[in-house]
């Protein structure tokens, strides 16, 4: 009896961390492909009627609309004077009505020259704030914001030309109250200055290939339904759909599910893209990771994130799939091989004698990636510290909270 308590709860993890990591992807791309059959040849965004569809299409000319809503573009900043004259810059050679378009940097209690640069470089408002962290910067900069469409971006991120048009495009459907679109990460280190970061960086980080994977995760949660997770360097809202969140919420994973929430869609578009480099080691990605994820917990434990109050439940289901499960997933592995142990010792037959290897495999092979850089190996490393990022992001938020101020992320910049 005892054994097969213990068969059902190995499995039982087993199963959840194959749905949350492969599962989910995999159903969510048979249902578009059964959609998109059902719906016969008319292009997505025509079948689904509504924005967050338009990405399937591919690539298409960038919106021509002479007159585009208002849009007020804020770039939270801490001692960025490295690269806020060049984010400046790039905002401002934007494809969008210079009329029609507010570049505001607000400067989150900065000590160098990232102000002064950024009044040189023609920001239309700087504001000079107090230390508070990001999400406060990026407050007080909304309530200074002329613009219907409020985007945010990171200093380090720059826009191709056609992005603001593309990404306000998506706020044509009134249903529409959160918009994001693509990161493109660069290598540490490329010959042309411009290619993606396909491959590894310099110490064999593999979030490139991770973060592929998501915006393809991404893409179809936007088609089917809402995305349940943004990212940092090019995003918007409608500035009457602007939520004031716990500072300690960062804006990409609180916003898209408290706007589902409140009756509007976020959705994905995938043509507003934004490049940044790659954290360049793994050891980068760890932290870096390790610090988002003190970020994340408190908005999975006490900012409503559980609550299915609000859910459409499809849109319930891709949360628990790719938010709360993924976040579990270092537990489930724990207690994966915990209970396969207690298997193996207690002379259960084969099968858990090779699922113990496996197990043993993955973390031996993490482990020799340092001195082995095969590919396999560095995926295998990077899978198994970004997984233990979470756990450890859970104790240094419980040990000591979180805090709301932040720095750069290790060779970013």
């Amino acid at each position: 009896m005892a054994v097969l308590a213990l068969e059902i709860l190995f499995w039982v993890c087993v199963a959840l961390i194959v749905w949350t990591q492969v599962g989910y992807a995999v159903v969510l791309a048979a249902l578009a492909w059964a959609l998109k059959a059902v719906r016969g040849e008319r292009r997505p965004h025509e079948a689904l009627g509504r924005p967050g569809a338009q990405a399937q299409a591919g690539a298409r000319p960038a919106p021509t609309c002479s007159s585009p809503p208002e849009l007020s573009l804020i770039v939270a900043a801490h001692n960025e004077e490295a690269v806020i004259g060049a984010k400046v810059a790039n905002a401002l050679a934007l494809d969008y009505p210079r009329e029609r378009l507010q570049v505001i940097v607000a400067c989150d209690g900065c000590t160098d020259a990232t102000a002064e640069r950024a009044r040189q470089a023609g920001a239309d408002l700087v504001l000079e704030l107090a230390r508070g962290g990001k999400i406060r910067a990026q407050d007080a900069a909304v309530e200074r914001a002329r613009g219907q469409i409020v985007a945010f971006s990171d200093a380090n991120a720059l826009w191709q030309r056609d992005a603001a048009r593309r990404l306000v495009a998506a706020f044509e459907n009134p249903r529409v109250g959160y918009a994001c679109g693509q990161v493109r990460y660069l290598p540490v280190a490329s010959a042309d200055g411009g290619e993606r970061a396909d491959a590894a960086g310099a110490d064999g980080n593999q979030e490139g290939l991770y973060w592929r994977y998501e915006l393809a995760i991404r893409s179809l949660e936007s088609r089917l339904s809402s995305v349940t997770g943004g990212n940092g360097a090019i995003y918007a809202t409608r500035r009457d759909s602007y939520l004031v969140v716990d500072p300690v919420m960062g804006h990409d994973l609180s916003l898209p599910f408290n706007i589902v929430k409140r009756g509007l869609r976020a959705t994905y578009v995938p043509d507003a893209i934004s490049s940044e480099k790659m954290v360049p080691s793994i050891g980068g990605e760890f932290a870096r990771k390790r610090r988002m994820a003190s970020h994340t917990w408190p908005i999975v434990i006490r900012g409503g994130m559980l609550s299915p109050r609000g859910y459409p439940p499809g849109y319930a289901l891709m949360i628990l799939s790719h938010r709360l499960l993924r976040y579990a997933t270092p537990a489930l592995h724990v207690l994966a091989l915990a209970f396969n142990l207690a298997l193996v010792a207690l002379g259960a037959p084969l099968p858990y004698e090779v699922t113990l290897a496996l197990q043993i495999a993955l973390l031996a092979g993490a482990a020799l990636a340092g001195m082995v850089p095969l590919r396999i190996l560095l995926v295998a490393r990077y899978y198994v510290l970004t997984t233990a990022s979470l756990a450890a992001g859970l104790w240094d938020w419980l040990r000591h909270g979180t805090d709301a101020t932040w720095e750069a992320a290790e060779g970013t910049r």
